[in-house]
Formats: structure tokens, sequence, C-alpha cells
């Protein structure tokens, strides 16, 4: 078994669900407590991949980061970036595809806590960015966990937008769906079943823990 793809979808989802994590936050901050006339028109875009299928995001990936493209052209000339059929492609597609996995629980983590937090909050003095570090977020815990994990999850299991605006690249853009697809191509049905095997394994161990820990199995253990 060629080992690479898995190494690539795993440092592809651990590259994406960082940087996620560093979107959602105020993302989801922002959604659940404005009051703005541009919520709806933000929810709806950050929702869109939800019901999109996969290859329309890659396609449009695809067209905007062409260098034949104004815009590709302008990323190449500018600051020497080929997004198109690169590894930090698949990534920008992943955060795209991936933003509501992330951003949905928080955001109803945030919108779940009492009001009261962020009032006895400002009545104390304290800034937005101190109330949101350390006030809120260390009250939704579980739905920043189940937020990581499924951006996580939901990176390992890419197939259409890394295809479109990644190909087919050995050691740069194969991935492990890619690869599991090559081997149902070549009629090799042995070790797409074993990439298949260890990607379902590991995403339910993962999930798994999750719900563990998020209804609380394990805190009889710290009694």
């Amino acid at each position: 078994m060629d080992w690479e793809p898995l190494i690539l979808t795993f440092k592809l989802a651990f590259i994406t669900t960082i940087l996620l994590l560093v979107i959602a936050i105020p993302l989801a901050y922002w959604l659940a407590y404005t009051k703005s006339k541009f919520k709806a028109i933000i929810e709806t875009l950050v929702s869109m991949p939800l019901v999109l299928p996969p290859t329309v995001i890659g396609f449009y990936l695809l067209v905007a980061f062409s260098p034949s493209n104004a815009f590709g052209n302008w990323l190449d000339e500018l600051f020497g970036l080929r997004l198109v059929f690169s590894f930090e492609g698949l990534i920008i597609g992943s955060i795209i595809y991936s933003l509501p996995f992330m951003v949905h629980p928080i955001q109803s983590g945030f919108s779940n806590l009492p009001k009261s937090l962020v009032e006895m909050s400002a009545i104390l003095g304290k800034s937005t960015s101190t109330t949101l570090f350390k006030v809120l977020l260390p009250n939704i815990r579980p739905s920043l966990l189940t937020g990581i994990v499924l951006a996580f999850a939901h990176t390992i299991g890419e197939f259409g937008v890394v295809l479109m605006i990644g190909g087919n690249i050995p050691g740069k853009t194969k991935v492990a769906s890619i690869a599991i697809y090559d081997e149902v191509e070549a009629l090799n049905y042995s070790l797409a079943n074993s990439y298949s095997l260890i990607l379902f394994g590991l995403t339910f161990c993962i999930l798994l823990i999750v719900y563990l820990i998020n209804g609380g199995y394990f805190k009889q253990f710290y009694k």
C-alpha cells in the first residue's frame, strides 16, 4: 500500500481544521449576536456547501484560480500563486466546502448561552475580545469540539472539490479519496478496500470519542 495519499489527506484535514477554527469563531460569534440585515445573506452563503454538489464548488474554484482567468492571472503575476492543481488550492477548496461544519455547531453553542453572560461581562467593563475568549468560549467547549471533529472528518472524505481543483497528482494532490477512486477504476478492489477501511475506522473512532465526551461518559472516571 502507498501511504502517501493517507498522509496527504490527514495533513490537508489538519491544516484545514486549524484555519477553519480561526475563521469560524469570529464568524459564528457575529452570526449568533448580530442584528444586521445582512445576517440571512451571510448565513445562506456559509450554508450553501451543504446543498451544492461538491463539483459545482470545485468547478468555480477551478475557473477562478486558472491562470487564464483574470483573478488567477492576477494571483500568479502579483504573488506567484498558482492555486490550480496545488496543495494550497486544496486547502482553500476544503475551507470553503467544510466551513458550515465548523460554523454551525459553534454558532449554535453561542446562541444557546444565556444572554446574561454577555451582559454581565459588559457591566464589568470587559472588552468584546475578553468576553469572547474568557467567558463565552470556555462555556461552549462541546460545540467547539463538535465543530473541530466534523470539519476534520468532512475534509477527510472530500472528493468532488479536491478532484476538480487539485486533479490527481501523486504526492501533491492525490488524497485518499482520489486514491480509492483510482483503485476502483483499475479494478483493484483489495487496495481500495484497504484505504476505505482505514478511513472508515479512523473516522468512526473520532466521532465516537466526541459523542462520548459530549455525552459526559468519561465524567464517571473523574468522580
